[in-house]
């Protein structure tokens, strides 16, 4: 890639949260903890799957799934977080940058992609309980499975050799804890249009999508409890949509918002914040589905 001086960009600077000393053991705390508990609580919930046969159902199956992306998408921002807090440093390499973006975005794109197929796994469930085991059987559960990680790849690699087509001025400092692309691309010197069409039109078509599909399930899912006579039967059948119907509300709300924000080179401390939940505590809050669908 060649920058705007003409020489090739090696780093970048992460802006960060905050640079009061104080406030750096708080944070470090607060992220380490967070964290920890999102790599226990996901490791749980994927052997607690696999140990009892009783999970070995599709929900549960698509939970594991989630549960070990929620692990990875963490992983891909928090360590490096940090480090940097630890040694106080702000430098990324422009390799760790591009790579942590194209982790990210491939992450992020299979939550979004899973928790739609989750949502049509409850459709099933509660609108047509008595094909849910002809529906959903092993080899459709794989295919859904199979095709949210081809479409994760191919959104986030579009999105990862369009940012290497761009020129940075020799000291860039992105205003966020992590690269996000929306904020690398408005730093380039070059023109981003290109840039920002794809990554629009990504997030337009794979987050859009997958989230009509699931506002769609709902309201059917809606209509059919609506449609139970007994208080029990509803209750029953709105626990298992209540905690993934709130992760679902968490994700989108903060993602999108983050991505579809026009002024978001404007406002890098909300963006930051807002990162912060589906980057952190969205998959903290993942093996509540556990507990609350047992």
């Amino acid at each position: 890639m060649e920058p705007g001086n003409g020489t090739q960009i090696a780093e970048f600077l992460l802006g960060g949260f905050s640079e009061e000393p104080e406030l750096q053991p708080l944070l470090f705390g607060f992220f380490l903890s967070m964290y920890l508990i999102t790599m226990i609580g996901n490791v749980f919930v994927i052997l607690a799957i696999i140990s009892d046969s009783h999970l070995h159902t599709p929900m549960y199956f698509f939970l594991s799934i989630l549960s070990f992306s929620d692990i990875c998408l963490a992983s891909t921002t928090v360590p490096n977080l940090l480090v940097n807090i630890q040694t106080q440093s702000k430098v990324i390499t422009y390799a760790g940058c591009i790579t942590q973006i194209f982790f990210f975005l491939f992450f992020a794109g299979l939550d979004d992609f899973l928790l739609s197929v989750m949502a049509y796994d409850r459709y099933v469930a509660i609108c047509h309980p008595l094909h849910y085991t002809v529906i959903m059987h092993p080899r459709l559960c794989a295919l859904l499975v199979l095709l949210s990680w081809v479409m994760s790849v191919l959104n986030s690699l579009s999105n990862t050799l369009m940012t290497l087509r761009l020129s940075f001025s020799t000291h860039v400092e992105i205003p966020h804890f992590f690269c996000e692309l929306n904020q690398l691309i408005h730093l380039a010197c070059s023109d981003t249009f290109i840039n920002d069409l794809v990554m629009y039109f990504a997030a337009g078509v794979l987050a859009g999508g997958p989230f009509i599909g699931i506002i769609y399930s709902y309201s059917k899912i809606v209509s059919s409890i609506c449609a139970i006579s007994s208080a029990q039967g509803k209750h029953k059948a709105f626990s298992t949509c209540a905690s993934h119907l709130s992760v679902v509300s968490l994700f989108y709300c903060t993602g999108l918002g983050v991505y579809f924000n026009a002024s978001g080179t404007h406002s890098s401390h909300s963006s930051a914040a807002a990162s912060v939940m589906y980057t952190v505590v969205t998959p903290h809050a993942e093996p509540l589905h556990l507990q609350s669908e047992e």
